[in-house]
């Protein structure tokens, strides 16, 4: 993720998202040749997994350089398709194993992936000459600013101070770390961390827990279908409401529900015993998790802006990992130890809960301070102590000006001498 977000930052949206195709075809390609797990957790999940994120990430990214007004619908109707493949790959991938085998089926999903160059071939960049223009006037700025630092004064201690800055730019110049300083970021983070504990969870185990239940491999693939049918409505649909003029302004809400949603569909999901039953919690927790996906950037874009959003992102994936790794093994075990199914979807159900309350709670205080801080800025500017103690100093200033004093002697003469002749003539 932040090796993502450097690349973005240095090269653009378009080479990394080429090379993380790249990478995903090769990862995919070469797990067909592997002859032992450790093989596979280094083509599949490494391999693989970098150019995932490499094309995730920059996707993601790009949508905030073309779109402002209409980022929220834009976001749902990118990640949107995402449930449209799902949709097709869950049966697709049984249907290949049945007939290619497992080595087959990495070679065909490895040429699916090489598709992803073609999209990121397709990525227009923005605003390159703008940026190129910039950097002339910089670079400009800079070597007059030093031109003028030789001849105004000692060089010796400005330049420490100018080695010491350069020295913080290039530590920030491709990660923002004064993110962490930001409080509604500190407040995303911390709910997503917790979010994220249960999130991936009940996707993994879903088609086992259906088979758990004495269902057939293909109903049970079916229902990851449905919950991607589903998904693949709910994520442009959400973009839509959130870019709504009622729930755009307090979007973090939103985003609190649709996390508190995920969670209450899980609580219940032990209730549903049957066929049917499943079809209907995949249904919901298609619409749930549609709902969370279509949001999950656009948030952090509303709270950060999108000049810092690549940054963000980056440091967001740092340190959101740890839980999106642990999650599952934690379902698992949950499931080894107590033989069902059910514990693995409560735990998740509660964490999700959990956290959709505290993103409520934390972004009613933030929307409070800001709010606050707004209100202090605006009565600042109109104070009139301020506009009095700005037309005192102006008055002070004439004062000083016009006060006697010997530099302004010979002007004072002058004009005495002046009166004199008047007075005569």
């Amino acid at each position: 993720g932040p090796i993502s977000s450097i690349l973005v930052n240095r090269y653009g949206s378009r080479p990394v998202v080429m090379f993380g195709g790249l990478l995903c075809g090769v990862g995919m390609v070469s797990a067909a040749f592997c002859t032992s797990i450790l093989q596979l957790y280094i083509c599949v999940g490494f391999i693989t997994g970098f150019g995932l994120a490499l094309n995730l990430q920059p996707s993601v990214i790009i949508i905030g350089k073309y779109f402002l007004r209409r980022r929220p619908i834009a976001n749902g109707l990118a990640m949107a398709g995402s449930p449209v493949m799902l949709c097709t790959l869950a049966p697709l991938n049984q249907f290949l194993f049945d007939n290619f085998g497992w080595r087959g089926s990495f070679l065909i999903l490895g040429a699916i992936l090489l598709n992803c160059c073609v999209a990121g071939a397709l990525f227009r960049p923005i605003g390159a000459g703008t940026a190129l223009v910039k950097t002339q006037v910089t670079e400009e700025g800079k070597d007059a600013l030093k031109g003028k630092i030789t001849e105004d004064g000692p060089m010796e201690n400005k330049t420490e101070e100018e080695g010491e800055k350069d020295c913080f730019e290039k530590v920030n110049q491709y990660l923002d770390f004064s993110l962490f300083k930001h409080r509604g970021f500190l407040i995303y983070l911390i709910g997503n961390v917790l979010m994220f504990l249960g999130f991936f969870a009940p996707i993994v185990f879903l088609a086992p827990y259906a088979k758990h239940t004495g269902i057939d491999e293909y109903s049970a693939a079916f229902l990851l279908s449905i919950l991607a049918i589903v998904d693949m409505v709910a994520r442009p649909t959400t973009g839509i409401v959130a870019n709504s003029k009622w729930v755009r302004p307090r979007i973090q809400y939103f985003f609190s529900f649709a996390i508190a949603f995920n969670g209450a569909c899980h609580l219940l999901c032990p209730l549903a015993s049957s066929y049917a039953g499943l079809i209907v919690y995949s249904s919901f927790f298609g619409l749930a998790f549609g709902m969370v996906c279509a949001m999950l950037f656009e948030t952090l874009m509303d709270l950060v802006g999108a000049a810092r959003f690549t940054s963000a992102v980056g440091l967001v994936t740092i340190a959101e990992c740890c839980t999106i790794l642990l999650g599952p093994p934690i379902g698992g075990i949950l499931i080894d130890t107590f033989g069902d199914y059910k514990y693995m979807f409560i735990k998740c159900g509660a964490v999700m809960v959990l956290a959709g309350t505290f993103l409520f709670i934390m972004n009613y205080y933030n929307y409070r301070m800001l709010a606050k801080e707004e209100k202090e800025r605006k009565a600042k500017e109109e104070d009139p102590k301020s506009v009095r103690t700005e037309n005192e100093g102006k008055r002070t200033w004439n004062k000083d000006s016009t006060q006697d004093g010997p530099e302004l002697e010979p002007l004072r003469e002058k004009g005495e001498g002046l009166k004199k002749e008047m007075n005569g003539t």
